[in-house]
């Protein structure tokens, strides 16, 4: 799980998180806590490199 959490830290990885911050705040400060569930969406994509991205859907090719 550490290994997971700390390795492997793409750009897009760093996006998510940037953009899941910036929700956080901007639903905080204007009150549309609704926008929170939008922030916790990518916060846990970013934390567990989920989402297809940086051929994290690819198939693999058989020979």
């Amino acid at each position: 799980m550490k290994k997971l959490l700390f390795t492997n830290w793409h750009l897009m990885r760093w996006v998510r998180l940037i953009f899941s911050v910036g929700i956080a705040f901007h639903a905080i400060t204007t009150h549309q806590y609704f926008f929170l569930f939008f922030a916790a969406f990518f916060l846990i994509q970013a934390i567990f490199d989920t989402g297809c991205g940086a051929q994290g859907c690819q198939v693999p090719k058989n020979k």
